[in-house]
């Protein structure tokens, strides 16, 4: 029996897990300007398997999955597995039409505003951890050894990243028990988000054929530190000029770059509802876990929720390198959301001319509460309960999202909490682990 090679054309969906349909390889051609059927309750699908109930949709109505062949991947096949061939889609309406709950809409829409708006392009790069499921031998946090008791996976998947389009930079044994990272290059718009989840795939694809599961849950053992996904954002002119650095203002950040933070920093409290989107995601935010334990601005500090990374001396242009890191993602949240996300509520501070943020010098969790207070430094949501209540409140990044979409994103999230409500944090980080 002859294999036929598939080419899968799929989407991101509001849990973040990557669905879509295959068909032969050969057949892609005669399928770009129409894609293939998709369904609206496909939405409403949570991470968990089930449909959430209640949902703003029902049996009826009918999408088109359109591919975009600028995300074409395709990976070699290897041993006894075939070719891994997708492409990434956006959701229309049948008449072509965007859908107003496809992600990628929303970011689209969000560069837009900043395009027309400010003139402006964002650079992005998603940074992400994840740990291999191997049961093996732990070896020391941030060691040689941990990387080579993972061969051949980490030359593997390096490979495979540079074969998809993805340009990793640099492959990391972290401080977790079998925690990697890969940073790749940032991309000019929508390319930034999708290579983010071409980098989960490809990472999950590498990792069954190395003969084990990558996990990137935010979340796997209570006691060690978690996987989070930090944005690297970058502003650009119409020339490409970077519009972020100032080198005689605080931190090197322009006002410009500083209103931008700012915004982000006032809706930090809602926008952790869509960057770190599931029920165990808070547990990662809390102090100490090397993720983001406070809403504040600061240089060289990994408790931040908003993070200036340092200048190199000799590494390039100073304007080159400095970039804002948002540290408060994990792979729960659907990129596109976080991306449009942060960039609206960077537009947001902008246009207000919000004033720049403190730029903390000193470990958040150690401050009294008149010191927070002075230092601008607030807490993030304790769950994601809470985190959906400060979504709910806050008109503003809530009327970024369409009714349909909100009503959507929110009735996933609440059936995700249903289902957790009767798991203590170990048994839900096994769980999420699984699906992740």
């Amino acid at each position: 029996m002859n294999a036929v090679d598939l080419v899968a054309l799929v989407c991101c969906d509001l849990g973040a897990i990557v669905r879509g349909r295959s068909l032969a390889s050969a057949d892609l051609a005669a399928h770009v300007r129409l894609g293939v059927g998709w369904v609206p309750a496909n939405h409403a699908l949570t991470p968990l398997g089930p449909l959430a109930e209640p949902s703003p949709f029902d049996s009826t109505g009918d999408l088109r999955l359109v591919p975009d062949l600028d995300t074409r991947v395709h990976l070699d096949a290897d041993g006894d597995a075939g070719p891994l061939e997708l492409v990434l889609c956006d959701m229309v309406e049948l008449d072509g039409r965007p859908w107003e709950c496809c992600p990628r809409e929303f970011l689209r829409s969000a560069l837009a505003e900043l395009e027309t708006g400010l003139g402006l392009r964002v650079s992005a790069s998603f940074e992400h951890e994840f740990q291999l499921l191997d049961g093996g031998r732990v070896a020391l946090p941030f060691s040689l050894e941990a990387q080579r008791l993972a061969e051949p996976f980490p030359s593997r998947v390096f490979g495979a990243l540079e074969q998809a389009g993805a340009c990793p930079e640099r492959f990391m044994a972290e401080f977790a028990s079998h925690q990697f990272e890969i940073p790749v290059k940032s991309a000019v718009g929508l390319a930034g988000a999708d290579r983010a989840v071409i980098v989960r795939e490809v990472v999950r694809e590498v990792a069954r054929r190395s003969g084990t599961r990558a996990s990137f849950a935010p979340l796997l053992d209570v006691r060690e530190a978690g996987n989070g996904v930090h944005v690297h954002i970058s502003l650009l002119d119409a020339g490409g000029k970077p519009v972020l650095y100032d080198g005689t203002r605080p931190g090197s950040l322009s006002e410009l770059g500083a209103s931008f933070a700012a915004g982000i920093l006032e809706h930090a409290a809602a926008l952790t509802a869509l960057t770190a989107a599931s029920p165990v995601s808070a547990a990662r935010l809390a102090p100490h876990r090397w993720g983001a334990g406070a809403a504040c601005l600061a240089r060289q500090n990994r408790e931040a929720l908003l993070r200036l990374p340092p200048i190199v001396p000799g590494a390039g242009d100073p304007a080159d390198q400095l970039r804002l890191e948002y540290r408060g993602a994990d792979a729960t949240a659907n990129p596109y959301l976080v991306l449009g996300a942060l960039v609206r509520a960077g537009v947001d501070g902008v246009r207000r001319a919000l004033p720049a943020p403190p730029i903390l010098d000193r470990d958040p969790a150690k401050l009294d509460e008149t010191e927070s207070e002075r230092l601008g430094v607030g807490r993030l949501p304790a769950s994601l309960e809470d985190a959906l209540a400060a979504l709910a409140g806050d008109d503003v990044v809530r009327g970024w999202l369409s009714p349909l979409l909100y009503d959507a994103y929110v009735s996933v999230k609440r059936a995700e909490l249903d289902a957790a409500s009767e798991l203590d944090l170990a048994e839900l980080c096994g769980r999420y682990a699984e699906i992740y």
